[in-house]
Order: C-alpha cells, then sequence, then structure tokens
C-alpha cells in the first residue's frame, strides 16, 4: 500500500503500520524533530496505525503542536524519574517562564541542586533506555485509584467532573499517568533538556519552535517569576490552583463571590500603579502587551484611578506615527511588517512628545489607514503638569521607541494574561491559549471574523510578539496580571460555536479540537452580568462600560 507525504513524496506500507514507521525513512540529523502527523487535518500521534488514502503532513518541533507534544512528553518523563529518586514526592507543573517550563516539588524537604542533579540523571538513563508511552483504558474509578496511590490528588478532583465512564491513561515506567494531549512514542525522542534549580522549584527547559533542535538560553525574568508566585499565593488562599477547584465552586454557587474578590484584586492593584505613578510624578506612561491581554480596558481603568488622585491624563496612539506606506519595512515574506519598530517615525514621535512635556501647543498627526499616509488636520494638543501621558502600543516596552525622552519622566507597564490556574498538577494552562480564547471571541463579537480566520492569523501574532514584546517584558516598572481565575467558564459559551463551525475539511481543525477539549473540562457560567461593566473580560465578551 502507498501513502503521500506532503514534500517528501509518496511511502509504501504494510496493513498495521505505524506513521512512526514512515518518519524514521524520512527524519535526518539537520531536520527539525518530527514528533507527530496531521491526517486530513486530524493531529495524530506516530504511534497511530496509518490511515489509508489520506496525504500526511508532518508536525515537527518548528509547530506549536509539535512543541507542546514534546513538552508534555518531557514533563512526564521529569514527574516519573523524581518518583524514582525520591519516594512520596509530589511534582507540580506551575508556568512557563524563562522559555521553560517552572516546577515545584512537595517532599519533606526543600530538594537542592544536587537533589535535581540526581533527577536529571535519572531522566537522561529513561531516554537512553527509550521507553514506551503506552495508553491504556481505565474506568474512571480504576483511574481515581491509581492516582490515589502516586499521590496526585488533583487529578482525582478533576475526574469527578468528567462525563465519559472512561479515560485514556499513558504509563511509563510503571506509572500511569493523564496528560492533555499526545505524546511522542517513546522517551528516546525526549533528545534535549535540563532541569535548573530556581527559587523554590526548578525550570525544566526544553527547545521550542523558535529553537526546535536545540536548548534555548535560560535568561532570568525575576520580575515575571515575582508575578507569577504571587498570583500562586492568592490561589492558595483562594483555594482556586486547579480547574476542579473552579467546577466545585460554580457547582456550589460560590463562584459569585470569587467573581468579586477577582475584579477587586484587580481594582486594588490598578490603584497601586496609578499611586505609584502620582507619588513618582511621571509624566509619560508606557502601556505594552501581548495580543488579547486587555490592555485597552486596564488603561482605562488606570485613567480613572489617575484622576482619582488629582490627575488629568491624557491619551496619544504610536499608530499614528506609522511611517508612509511607501516607506514601511517588509518580513522575509515580502509582506508589509506593521508591527516592526521601524514602520513608526520614532523621532517624529519623540520630538512631539518633547514638545508636549515642554507645555508647547503640538499639532497631532492621524494616519490614514485607507491610502496609508500621515495626515494633520488640525489636531492641536497642549498639556498642563497635572496631564500625564498614556501611551498604548506594541513598542511601548521598547527603550527604542521613547529614546530622547529622559527617563525620569517615563513609567513602563507591561500587561499580560499571565493565567496561574491550571488543569491539574502536571497539565497547566498556556497563556496563549486564554489570549487565543479570548481573541477568537471579541474579533466575532467586535470585527465579525470566524474562528477559522483568528487562528489562522495566530501564528502570525505570535511571531510578532516573541519579536517585539517579549525581550523587554523585564524592563517594566509594573507589571499588571488580566488573568481571571473565572475567565474559562465565562468564555466557554461564546467560543464553543465558534468552533465547532470549523470543519474537518479546514486547516484550522485540529487546533480548534484541541481548544473544544480544553473548554471541556470547565462547567460554565452562563450568567454575563456577573461580570462588572469595568472588567477586562467586558472588552471581549462585549457590554464593557468604557468606550472601546
Amino acid at each position: 500500500m502507498e501513502i503521500s507525504v506532503k514534500q517528501f513524496g509518496v511511502f509504501t506500507y504494510e496493513p498495521g503500520d505505524t506513521y512512526e514507521q514512515i518518519t524514521k525513512q524520512i527524519q535526518n540529523d539537520e531536520m527539525p524533530l518530527i514528533v507527530a502527523v496531521k491526517c486530513g487535518n486530524m493531529l495524530r500521534e506516530l504511534s497511530h496505525e496509518i490511515t489509508p488514502e489520506c496525504e500526511v503532513e508532518l508536525v515537527d518541533l518548528k509547530h506549536s503542536d509539535g512543541e507542546r507534544i514534546y513538552q508534555r512528553s518531557l514533563a512526564f518523563i521529569m514527574t516519573r524519574a523524581a518518583m524514582a529518586c525520591f519516594d512520596g514526592i509530589r511534582v507540580r507543573v506551575e508556568h512557563s517562564l524563562s522559555k521553560g517550563l517552572y516546577c515545584e516539588y512537595d517532599y519533606d524537604r526543600r530538594l537542592t541542586h544536587e537533589d535535581y542533579q540526581i533527577i536529571l540523571v535519572q531522566m537522561k538513563q529513561y531516554v537512553e533506555q527509550n521507553l514506551p508511552f503506552r495508553k491504556e483504558n481505565f474506568s474512571i474509578e480504576d483511574a481515581s485509584a491509581e492516582f490515589e496511590r502516586n499521590h496526585m490528588f488533583s487529578k482525582v478532583e478533576l475526574l469527578k467532573f468528567r462525563q465519559n465512564p472512561y479515560i485514556r491513561l499513558y504509563e511509563c515506567d510503571g506509572v500511569h499517568n493523564y496528560f492533555y494531549g499526545y505524546m511522542v512514542p517513546s522517551t528516546g525522542y525526549v533528545k534535549w533538556f535540563d532541569l535548573i534549580k530556581y527559587d523554590e522549584g526548578a525550570i525544566l527547559m526544553h527547545p521550542t519552535k523558535y529553537y526546535p533542535n536545540k536548548l534555548p538560553e535560560f535568561v532570568e525574568s525575576p520580575k515575571i517569576a515575582e508575578v507569577f508566585k504571587e498570583s500562586e499565593q492568592w490561589s492558595h488562599i483562594m483555594n482556586i490552583g486547579y480547574v476542579s477547584n473552579l467546577n466545585h465552586m460554580i457547582q456550589t454557587e460560590q463562584h459569585k463571590e470569587l467573581i468579586q474578590i477577582a475584579e477587586a484584586l484587580h481594582e486594588k492593584k490598578i490603584a497601586h500603579i496609578a499611586d505609584e505613578i502620582s507619588k513618582r510624578k511621571k509624566r509619560v506612561i508606557l502601556i505594552a502587551g501581548p495580543s488579547s491581554s486587555g490592555k485597552t480596558t486596564f488603561a482605562n481603568r488606570l485613567r480613572i484611578q489617575l484622576r482619582v488622585n488629582g490627575l488629568n491624563p491624557v491619551t496619544i496612539s504610536t499608530d499614528n506615527y506609522f511611517v508612509n506606506r511607501d516607506k514601511t519595512p517588509r518580513d522575509e515574506n515580502g509582506d508589509y511588517d506593521f508591527e516592526s519598530l521601524a514602520a513608526v517615525d520614532v523621532e517624529q514621535f519623540n520630538n512631539d512628545l518633547n514638545a508636549l512635556l515642554d507645555g508647547e501647543s503640538v499639532d497631532l498627526p492621524v494616519f490614514n489607514f485607507q491610502n496609508g499616509t500621515r495626515e494633520y488636520r488640525g489636531n492641536f494638543m497642549q498639556i498642563a503638569e497635572d496631564q500625564p501621558i498614556i501611551i498604548e502600543g506594541i513598542h511601548g516596552l521598547n527603550e527604542g521607541l521613547t529614546a530622547h525622552i529622559f527617563k525620569r519622566d517615563k513609567f513602563k507597564i507591561y500587561v499580560s494574561a499571565l493565567t496561574q490556574l491550571n488543569i491539574d498538577e502536571h497539565n497547566r494552562i498556556p497563556t496563549t491559549q486564554t489570549r487565543l480564547l479570548r481573541r477568537i471571541v471579541r474579533d466575532n463579537q467586535f470585527r465579525g471574523h470566524s474562528a477559522k480566520r483568528t487562528i489562522g492569523m495566530w501564528a502570525s501574532v505570535r511571531r510578532g510578539e516573541e519579536q517585539n514584546i517579549f525581550p523587554f517584558q523585564e524592563q517594566a516598572d509594573e507589571i499588571f496580571n488580566t488573568a481571571l481565575p473565572y475567565e474559562l467558564a465565562i468564555l466557554k459559551k461564546h467560543a464553543l460555536p465558534l468552533l465547532e463551525a470549523i470543519t474537518s475539511e479546514e486547516p484550522e481543525y485540529s487546533e480548534a479540537l484541541m481548544l473544544k477539549k480544553f473548554l471541556g473540562y470547565f462547567m460554565s457560567i452562563d450568567e454575563d452580568d456577573l461580570v462588572p461593566k469595568v472588567s477586562i473580560l467586558k472588552e471581549f465578551i462585549g457590554g464593557s462600560g468604557f468606550d472601546l
């Protein structure tokens, strides 16, 4: 029998052969590691039997799916190694940090650098042994008992909300575990990793789609780490660390108070930032963050808190300082790169800011997006000393945007949805996943875009963030976490119908399927009116009290 592999031609196979038997003929050291395939827009594990009459597309570490599969497989190896080295240990995969996964370890003492080296050696042994990841069907009762034996209590609680009476678990070296998504066929696939002691735990380093065949350089991110730590402490106090905790609150009607507390915490944090700006007499407030972080609502709420402090802020958009279209830089594909700093007339922007800070009247430009030119329409502005300038844009944290403004005048704020809620102790919720769901709902609500269109452009959005936002996040004076522990239960009912509209014939189907499965873990909160009109979440679901 024959099967066609995209860009690699036709291969023969026998009934019962797996995709791994095909990919082993293709893989070489110069290529990114192949960890899965797509067949008819469906993601398939390499251990899956070949489906006839279906063109195969390879999924390697340059794909988001490939990165997730590798990361998931590595996490299983690490948790199994820790259990083998330290009897009774509990491992918690908390969140992404410094291009790796930050993990904490509950044991009868704090682990030392030497302890992590012992785990690392055991991980390498598992890789050398090339142990298979086997799938086995379990009843919910048997799976719960298995998790109880291995002290995986958040998994036990999550199973209480599962509708299906059976569940598939992966087995490695005699231990069964549940992971949200596919794995590589065996431990031997996981070639690059490290375990670096950090703070109260360790960072599990792995390749990424931007560093597919090596480990990225570890760069400490203390400010981001502190925000995650603060969020983690708050979630423990509120007992809202895992999806099962949230589901229980919804089930027992406690979610109404949770919403009020979460929103009050946001308001308290915004008021604190406004107090810092006022106390330090900052005149230029720069706000930046990745897509769907809630920057617009945050800026509006900050403006109100600054008014409370007796200030009268004004707003300037960097979009009006785009260079004319004929001078706009292009990316590697020849398309206009509007996210590059070179797409902004930085010199004119700085000249106008300095003139405003000096008390001069300035004719601010308006960019005409239809004809691609900057225009002047007599939009004059003059500010007093009690009028700080709020600037929201992707380059806000990049010193190159405001290079000619005194640092003493600037206050930089990084805004992002740093999700702390996790599925269970080994399955985190990536911040990008929450942001994508926010954007799917918002784009449909306010722009009429389909989920297919939003998913299709997400990879390009992510590339822009990696280049223009994330490298500068540690330069922020303050970091505001817009994630809300209840938001996915609200977003579920908005997002599911949009994802259902994506058919199996479309390339975005596998991503939509993954998101639908993910939302299936959550009970739904049906009452949107429980969400305050000033909430960050209203920017996405509609009904905001601000003019967005």
